[in-house]
């Protein structure tokens, strides 16, 4: 699956065409590696996303093409959460 299209059907991000702004920004990790919107992604990958003032790292555990509202949260795993430091 792309990665812009899981993170807006996984509902970490509201809308696809954010999504892949924000990916091809290089603002997405993929196990590590600088993420483009089109990068094909697999479970158990771990993506790490650096939106606004937070950085989120997700472990995708499912890929499905629909999900509903309630169940978006099961596509992944939560590993980390933190807010940027301002000096």
């Amino acid at each position: 699956m792309r990665l812009d299209k899981f993170l807006k059907i996984s509902r970490l991000i509201k809308r696809r065409t954010v999504a892949k702004e924000l990916a091809d920004q290089g603002r997405v990790d993929i196990n590590g590696q600088p993420g483009k919107a089109s990068s094909n992604i697999n479970a158990g990958d771990v993506l790490t996303l650096h939106f606004g003032q937070k950085e989120t790292t997700v472990k995708v555990t499912l890929l499905k093409e629909t999900v509903k509202k309630e169940e978006a949260d099961s596509l992944y795993e939560l590993v980390s959460e933190q807010t940027a430091k301002t000096d």
